[in-house]
């Protein structure tokens, strides 16, 4: 099944909502349309042969519309949505330069500042020194993209021990969950991704945000 077979498919869906869970969805939340066509973020054919996962964003909102097809049967089997996750490593240090931070690793930095560095917001200046490694962004589940990450991180490991040892070098999860029934969920970490990040020395640390319309009753 081609992307443009698997959006048409979704249009169609959304317009005749012969699901109820797709009714249920559409009734506290749209998706985003341009000129006209679904704007679709990306189409995961990372799973089991027989399925994909299509997601869309969300007008104002961070978290996306899941929708799952079974590429044999080209049938719709579900739509939900999954978080926004961010999913990264980080070292900040109070006394270390971003320069000091980079020399440590080759692999290559998404974001960095020095400690007192203006700010985004132009308000304040940085209180440290931050180098962040994100090769992951686009939408997926929390559990592929700590895998991804991992796989990134592991090409340079010495270089990212010498970052916990010498910098506060940790993994940052970021999550925007949809609280449509007050039940947000759970994640696993599998024994082979905590044995992966022990090897590297990493801790992880969890940020959760619930937001978005809850399903009408």
């Amino acid at each position: 099944m081609t992307d443009q077979q698997a959006t048409e498919l979704i249009e169609k869906e959304f317009k005749e909502k012969t699901l109820g869970m797709t009714e249920q969805y559409l009734e506290i939340h749209s998706p985003i349309y341009i000129d006209n066509k679904l704007k679709v973020d990306r189409i995961d054919r990372d799973t089991d042969d027989d399925y994909i996962v299509a997601y869309l964003p969300v007008i104002d909102e961070r978290f996306y519309f899941a929708v799952y097809i079974n590429t044999t049967t080209k049938e719709i089997t579900g739509v939900g949505t999954e978080a926004y996750h961010r999913v990264y490593f980080r070292a900040t240090s109070d006394s270390l330069s971003v320069d000091d931070l980079k020399a440590m690793t080759n692999l290559t930095s998404t974001e960095f500042w020095n400690k007192g560095d203006l700010r985004k917001n132009g308000k304040s200046n940085h209180t440290f020194s931050n180098l962040t490694i994100f090769p992951n962004p686009e939408p997926d589940e929390f559990e592929d993209k700590l895998k991804k990450l991992l796989d990134f991180l592991e090409q340079d490991k010495d270089g990212i021990k010498r970052l916990v040892d010498n910098a506060n070098g940790y993994i940052q999860v970021t999550m925007d969950i949809h609280n449509a029934n007050g039940m947000i969920g759970g994640h696993n970490i599998d024994t082979d991704d905590i044995r992966r990040m022990n090897d590297l020395k990493l801790s992880i640390n969890f940020d959760l945000y619930v937001g978005g319309n809850s399903f009408k009753e």
